[in-house]
């Protein structure tokens, strides 16, 4: 009995102090970057639940009702074709949470994989890396409009193009951090017993390469939300009537003067976004670095 209880001690005290939870419990730590979480959080539950929390429907118009002030029954008002604006600020979460996640988790996954294939075999690298310099010596932004520019304006173009954008930073994070971990013992001590290549590259190198690109997923995800933003814009992304931020923006610019809730209320939220994904990435940064005892 007492053996089993001791074995009971063992398994919690080694769940306790497993690798995640010790993670989770630096980043407790930082008030910012767990703000910036519940944040986050709270505006993917918004987008997720937008047809039930909006009062009017995004696309309806008043032209009783153009371009009224924030008031009881409008509460960010009404633009010009006296449409609610709360509305479609709500609704608008939705493109911007979208497009950020199928964007960033795209390019995840392929950056890594060609960070985990350049690494790995010297002969491909130097074709990789080339390829990805390419990419990365061009303006984020002159980039983007090029390829569009090609494709046609669409949103599925536009995410294509911001993956493209995307996945560079991965693929050169995860070389660095496999270049590292391949040349340790217990990788040596893999290829000696026979394991195959898949194995060693998905089971042993990328699980001990995670930390910097769950880092560059955050930061990029915010690159990302702004990126999509410029570009609907300046007309090359989301296409009216759709209420998407960057477009709410650009369409409320000739009102700025006398109705500026117009522009700076989509705007603001697209910094609230931002800053929190950034500081949430420099929570992870800090916690995972085994350097830093917080």
């Amino acid at each position: 009995m007492s053996e089993k209880m001791a074995e009971n001690k063992i398994i919690k005290k080694r769940k306790k102090n497993s690798p995640m939870s010790d993670v989770w419990r630096k980043l407790k730590k930082n008030k910012l970057a767990m703000i910036s979480l519940f944040i986050i959080c709270l505006l993917i539950i918004i987008s997720i639940f937008a047809p039930l929390l909006v009062p009017y429907d995004y696309t309806e118009q008043d032209y009783d009702n153009m371009l009224q002030a924030p008031n009881s029954r409008y509460i960010f008002g009404t633009d010009n074709f006296g449409r609610d604006v709360f509305s479609r600020v709500i609704y608008g979460s939705r493109y911007t949470v979208f497009i950020g996640f199928v964007c960033i988790t795209v390019a995840a996954i392929i950056g890594v994989l060609l960070g985990l294939i350049a690494a790995y075999y010297p002969k491909l690298d130097n074709l990789i890396m080339r390829t990805i310099d390419i990419i990365i010596g061009m303006p984020a932004m002159t980039l983007l409009m090029c390829l569009i520019a090609v494709m046609g304006v669409s949103l599925t173009n536009m995410i294509i193009a911001l993956c493209i954008t995307t996945i560079p930073g991965f693929a050169r994070v995860t070389r660095a951090q496999v270049l590292v971990v391949k040349n340790q013992e217990f990788i040596e001590a893999a290829i000696a017993i026979g394991a195959d290549t898949k194995r060693i590259l998905f089971r042993h190198i990328l699980p001990n390469s995670l930390a910097p690109i769950i880092v560059q997923y955050t930061l990029g995800a915010g690159t990302v939300v702004l990126l999509s933003a410029s570009l609907s814009f300046i007309g090359m992304g989301v296409q009216a009537p759709n209420p998407e931020w960057g477009l709410m923006i650009s369409s409320g610019r000739p009102y700025l003067r006398s109705n500026w809730y117009l522009s700076i209320i989509p705007g603001f939220a697209i910094i609230l976004l931002t800053f929190t994904l950034n500081y949430l990435g420099d929570g992870l940064r800090d916690a995972l670095d085994p350097k830093l005892n917080k």
